[in-house]
């Protein structure tokens, strides 16, 4: 079996345009289409925006790699790091921070250089404790052994491409960083697509390189853009395809320095990353003209109810009850009940079929209610 890396021609891609020109076009007027729906909010829905999608983007990123995270942990991370004041925020462990000033870093200061400094950061960042699950490793250095990209369950595991041995790691990183920060004319989302597999391809860390190469990602996402605020997110796409995902990474790993059809998967996930970001703009969209409404109609509500509110606008999953409602407020259950009735009166909240102890509320206009 011969690798990408192994062919004499590595690491000159290849690839057909004629065959691309159709997606690079769908995709360029998704893009044109999301970004203008944006540019008529205001600066702060903007920045909700960015919120939402970096949290999913964090959070599924991760998922990617079978580790489950706290989507309100990362939610609060994010937003105390982007001067956003998020209600009830979660508690924040290291973990989660260094995975935040990862995916901060790359789209926030995506102008800058990528260098060896920056990357052994990023994976430092990844593993504060100096763990992977159970077992240490290196952070901050190239890894010193073998790499095999696999999936599948402990024992019936399969075996996607085989990385360069650790001896050329040093040299593939060091051409790969002047080819990313180079010059060339390369149709920016190309480079995006190109930039993931030859990252991927390499694999120089012991651990967490899916998600540095899905930060690498994003950073080029940015730069194309040209902006740090990020609308949609590529990893949750390859997260709902990893099947295909990993069928189109072993099939190119064992192909020929063409990689149009890499491509081609690529750019039909990006895209259907941003069609999905309408669900997540919608969102933020929705809440916008509800809260306007109250004030046109001079409804008034305390905090805590703009709390309850706010999240029932996030469409969080579960059901908003009493109990529930008091927890989240830190509030006392007559205190609950009180600003629930209140809300009723006011036509804000309406209560869901069913009653006694299980009686469920919800919004009027929506239906929705938060997970709990």
């Amino acid at each position: 079996m011969t690798y990408l890396h192994e062919r004499n021609d590595w690491p000159h891609f290849t690839w057909r345009l004629d065959a691309l020109a159709e997606r690079l076009s769908a995709v360029r007027y998704q893009q044109g289409l999301l970004h203008g729906r944006m540019r008529a909010l205001g600066y702060p829905l903007q920045e909700e925006a960015t919120l939402a999608a970096l949290t999913e983007e964090t959070v599924k990123s991760s998922a990617i790699e079978g580790e489950v995270l706290n989507p309100e942990s990362v939610r609060s991370s994010l937003a105390r790091r982007m001067g956003l004041s998020v209600a009830g925020a979660a508690p924040i462990d290291r973990h989660i921070e260094g995975i935040v000033e990862m995916m901060l870093d790359a789209t926030r200061n995506y102008p800058e250089p990528l260098t060896n400094d920056r990357l052994f950061g990023w994976h430092a960042a990844l593993f504060p404790s100096g763990r992977s699950g159970m077992q240490k490793i290196r952070t901050g250095f190239w890894r010193e052994g073998g790499m095999q990209v696999v999936s599948g369950a402990v024992g019936t595991e399969k075996v996607h491409l085989e990385a360069p041995v650790a001896e050329r790691v040093e040299a593939e990183m060091a051409a790969f960083l002047a080819w990313f920060n180079g010059s060339e004319e390369i149709e920016p989302l190309i480079k995006a697509g190109l930039a993931h597999l030859y990252f991927v391809t390499i694999h120089p860390f012991e651990d967490g390189n899916g998600r540095i190469a899905r930060a690498i990602t994003e950073m080029c996402l940015a730069r194309l853009e040209n902006s740090a605020q990020r609308f949609y997110s590529m990893s949750s796409e390859i997260r709902e395809e990893r099947r295909s995902y990993y069928e189109i990474l072993e099939s190119t790993q064992k192909g020929r320095m063409d990689v149009t059809d890499w491509l081609i998967w690529f750019l039909g996930c990006l895209g259907h990353a941003i069609e999905k970001a309408n669900a997540l703009t919608g969102s933020v969209l929705e809440k916008d003209a509800f809260w306007r409404r109250l004030k046109e109609k001079s409804i008034g509500v305390s905090d805590r109810q703009k709390t309850i509110i706010n999240r029932l606008l996030d469409a969080f999953e579960g059901k908003l009850t009493t109990e529930k409602w008091a927890k989240l407020t830190k509030s006392s259950h007559d205190t609950a009940l009180r600003d629930i009735q209140d809300l009723i009166a006011k036509g804000i909240l309406k209560q869901e079929e069913g009653g006694g102890r299980s009686t469920a509320y919800c919004l009027v206009h929506t239906g929705k209610h938060p997970q709990v």
